[in-house]
């Protein structure tokens, strides 16, 4: 573990984007503590004053690094990226780093803002849409981007073990919380095998077990 122990993830257990980062945080080797937020309990405790201050879009995670505030997952993971030069998420070439970015988007970009709690909620509350149509959408947008994901990996002479080569990174760290979800809304996943391998790959592994949502604080 490095000795860099001044990093605060505000963090709700099933959020796959809080997810994908204390993954980062584990792959890195870093040490840091978790500040539970709850998006459901008290009305959302994302939306307290007090969180609000520290991120006006009233959402998780956010990393606090000494007086750095960093927000977005996609920002955090770089950010850790950046300053922690061991471990490192993304590969070295140019072209490699763009694949592998290319890949991250795909899931944080494309699938998951489209099945996150408050669209879900805006679907129930405002739109009206009962529970079976909601859990419709949700697994028509997971399988559509894990059409494409799948697509890519079996395309690219690069995938190996995990999404590129055989050490997992900033890719895996973003498919595996969506994996996550795309089980909990029962989502087929045999049309997938190579993303289902290398789930299974990186569940394996201690960085990846000891992010699970249901060993964080404040699981129910």
């Amino acid at each position: 573990m490095s000795n860099h122990t001044d990093l605060t993830l505000y963090d709700y257990w099933r959020s796959s984007a809080c997810y994908r980062v204390r993954i980062a945080l584990n792959l890195k080797g870093l040490a840091y503590a978790i500040k539970p937020v709850h998006l459901l309990d008290n009305g959302g405790e994302q939306h307290a004053p007090a969180h609000r201050e520290l991120n006006p879009l009233e959402a998780v995670p956010v990393l606090v690094d000494g007086q750095r505030v960093i927000r977005q997952s996609m920002a955090i993971i770089e950010y850790l990226d950046d300053v922690n030069q061991d471990r490192p998420l993304l590969p070295t070439l140019p072209r490699d780093r763009a694949h592998v970015r290319g890949l991250a988007q795909v899931i944080a970009c494309d699938v998951h803002p489209l099945n996150n709690l408050r669209v879900m909620q805006y679907l129930e509350r405002e739109l009206g849409v009962d529970a079976g149509a909601r859990e419709r959408w949700t697994r028509h947008w997971i399988e559509l981007g894990f059409r494409a994901f799948e697509a890519i990996l079996v395309g690219d002479v690069a995938t190996g073990e995990f999404c590129h080569g055989d050490t997992p990174g900033l890719a895996d760290a973003c498919l595996v919380p969506q994996v996550y979800n795309a089980k909990r809304f029962g989502v087929d996943l045999a049309p997938f095998p190579t993303i289902a391998a290398i789930n299974e790959r990186c569940m394996a592994l201690p960085e990846f077990d000891a992010a699970r949502p249901e060993s964080q604080p404040g699981a129910t």
